[in-house]
């Protein structure tokens, strides 16, 4: 009797950016995967056994078997490749043309949206929570940068259903977490910008995000900034 694949570890809370990032990705390609929590408030991801597979301390960690992988961009890779013929068959091509542009706007996400939208989502939504005082320039300084990254993108989604091309891919998908926290910001996102409220309302509204979202609210109100 075959046995079955056991499911795969994802080390971290929901709520992370970073971990939801990856669960998105893993239900896209329907992975069978086990959520491990990780009481940060505790330390415990500082402790011995945890920086084994995560060296930084940080999340998320995830492990397929005896196969450790950190950093959350770089997991989805590895799944989309493991599982290439399994669910979402679109969202990380073989083929060399396709996998380079899905590659830039990657490369777009994490080095000129993340910068500016992190730094967002922890002012509006998280500071206070922890008791820190927004910083109203460090605000409009970061909108300011993220208004120009959105306007770039508002010329390409004119051209394009989604980021990459035709097809809904990881470079879409990676701007899920703090898009999500950052969407009532309505000026920046779909007053203005037409078709980057197009593209949001379609890949918000994708079933695999609706669980993610549902996951974060389970433990925690859902965000409003």
């Amino acid at each position: 009797m075959a046995t079955l694949p056991l499911p795969v570890k994802v080390y971290g809370p929901p709520l992370s950016p970073a971990v939801s990032r990856v669960l998105v990705c893993l239900l896209e390609k329907n992975v069978q995967f086990q959520l491990v929590p990780v009481n940060m408030a505790k330390g415990e991801h500082k402790t011995p056994d945890y920086l084994k597979i995560q060296p930084f301390g940080q999340v998320p960690a995830f492990q397929d078997d005896s196969i450790s992988v950190f950093e959350s961009r770089a997991i989805c890779r590895y799944v989309c490749d493991k599982y290439a013929n399994q669910g979402n068959e679109s969202m990380y091509s073989n083929n060399p043309l396709v996998k380079a542009s899905i590659e830039q706007w990657i490369e777009s996400e994490a080095q000129n949206f993340n910068p500016p939208s992190s730094i967002l989502v922890f002012q509006l939504l998280f500071a206070s929570r922890m008791g820190i005082k927004q910083d109203e320039n460090v605000i409009k300084t970061n909108k300011e940068k993220l208004s120009k990254v959105l306007d770039v993108y508002e010329k390409r989604l004119s051209e394009s259903p989604y980021l990459a091309g035709d097809e809904f891919t990881l470079a879409d998908l990676f701007h899920l977490p703090n898009t999500q926290f950052l969407a009532g910001e309505d000026e920046m996102f779909s007053t203005t910008r037409k078709n980057v409220g197009r593209w949001w309302d379609e890949i918000s509204s994708r079933e695999s995000w609706k669980k993610v979202v549902e996951m974060q609210n389970q433990n925690f109100p859902a965000p409003k900034v």
